[in-house]
């Protein structure tokens, strides 16, 4: 019950920080938008693509590093885990979770019906990723994720012989 809780709690970090990123207009953060999306809006003259994925990279980093440091703090802190096992077990489960939250919850549904991130003079252009991409995309994340629940897993172990 409490992996559920904070599982939860971390989807709500999660969309916190996205809502922190987008506030109340999706051109806060163009770098979500697929690159044929920045594409038409760097020709439309709304956008300058190669700056919007400078803004992108800097939020990611600071979005990662986050997530990554919560990662830790609640498996080596709330959950006091010591071995590599369950802290691994744990971290892909909240990764995946979050992977698919992101993807289901955020890109589809979020993005899909809120007019927050719907732009103005790009009505015409599709900027909701197909059913099938987020799939795809979410599948091959899982993989992974494996690598970083590792990473994770192995600090938690150096955490807990501090």
């Amino acid at each position: 019950m409490l992996l559920l809780l904070q599982i939860i709690l971390c989807c709500l970090l999660y969309l916190a920080l996205v809502k922190c990123a987008v506030r109340d207009s999706g051109r806060n953060c163009l770098y979500f938008y697929p690159d044929a999306y920045l594409d038409e809006a760097q020709k439309r003259g709304i956008a300058d693509k190669t700056e919007e994925l400078r803004k992108g990279k800097r939020f990611m980093t600071f979005f990662c590093l986050v997530i990554f440091v919560v990662l830790i703090a609640v498996i080596a802190g709330w959950n006091g885990v010591k071995d590599f096992h369950t802290a691994c077990f744990e971290a892909y489960l909240f990764l995946v979770v979050m992977n698919w939250f992101d993807g289901l919850v955020i890109d589809l549904l979020w993005v899909g019906h809120s007019k927050i991130w719907r732009i103005e003079g790009m009505e015409s252009v599709p900027y909701v990723k197909p059913w099938r991409t987020v799939v795809i995309k979410r599948s091959a994340a899982m993989m992974l994720y494996l690598l970083v629940a590792a990473a994770v897993g192995g600090i938690v172990v150096l955490i807990g012989k501090i």
